[in-house]
This record gives C-alpha cells, structure tokens and sequence, in this order.
C-alpha cells in the first residue's frame, strides 16, 4: 500500500484529487496499488468496498463520490471498511467484476464479490443497494 498523502514530488498531472487524499489522510483508507493488496484487502474478515474513482479531471461524480463514501460508512456504523484503487488497476479491477462506470463502489464479503454501485446515485439508492449487499450470505 502506497501512502500518495507524502508524495509531495510529483508532477501535477499526476497529483492525487484532495478530496481522494482526504479518504487516505483523515480516514486512512489504503491506497491499493496492486492485485496482491487488492486479494491481501479482500482476504480479511468482514465487508469491504473498493473505491474505483476514475479520473476526477474528467469526471466531475468522482469528487462527490470521495464525500459520500465516509458518509456511508458513517451510516452503516462501519458495517464494511474501505480501501482506494489506483488508476494502475483500476481499468483491469472494473473489467475483472465488469464495474465499468466510475466511480464505483465495489463491494466484497471476504474475497467473494457481492455487486457494485457504479456512478453517483440519490442516497436512498445508495441505503437500498447497500443493505442487500450486507444481507446476502457468503456462498
């Protein structure tokens, strides 16, 4: 896991969005840069979602999906803990569960995928789909 908070050096283009920086800053959400952490991640008992944010210099949903996400798990009384992809994975992570739009919310209980929420949604939808990933059983 990378921490980009420190990474001062690096060129703007490449500078992570702050409120994406935030989710690792403040509420120390790990930064998954590669397939061996994703499955390290995944491997941990409990629900998990995965933060695929896309590109936030094209997506203007990507920011308000970096608010929302503590907001969530703030409501779920930290019913799944949180990690971010990097853009390294992220095309391949997307194809793997065929979540293709971003930002996504990938949602895993254990290693075993339970759906997505891709895109920002109305928060009603946001409590609807996240309950019926929190009902189901592993298989």
């Amino acid at each position: 896991m990378h921490d980009h908070a420190q990474d001062h050096d690096l060129p703007p283009a490449a500078t992570i969005h702050p409120l994406i920086a935030r989710l690792e800053a403040e509420f120390h959400y790990p930064r998954l840069d590669c397939q061996e952490e994703v499955a390290e991640f995944l491997a941990r008992p409990g629900v998990h979602c995965l933060f695929v944010p896309g590109d936030p210099r094209r997506n203007l949903e990507t920011a308000d999906a970096a608010v929302i996400l503590p907001e969530l798990r703030l409501a779920f009384q930290n019913a799944f803990d949180c990690a971010v992809i990097d853009d390294a994975i992220e095309a391949a992570l997307r194809e793997q569960y065929r979540a293709l739009k971003t930002p996504g919310l990938l949602f895993f209980r254990g290693p075993e995928f339970l759906g997505a929420v891709e895109k920002v949604r109305d928060w009603s939808d946001y409590l609807a789909r996240i309950t019926h990933f929190l009902s189901l059983k592993a298989a």
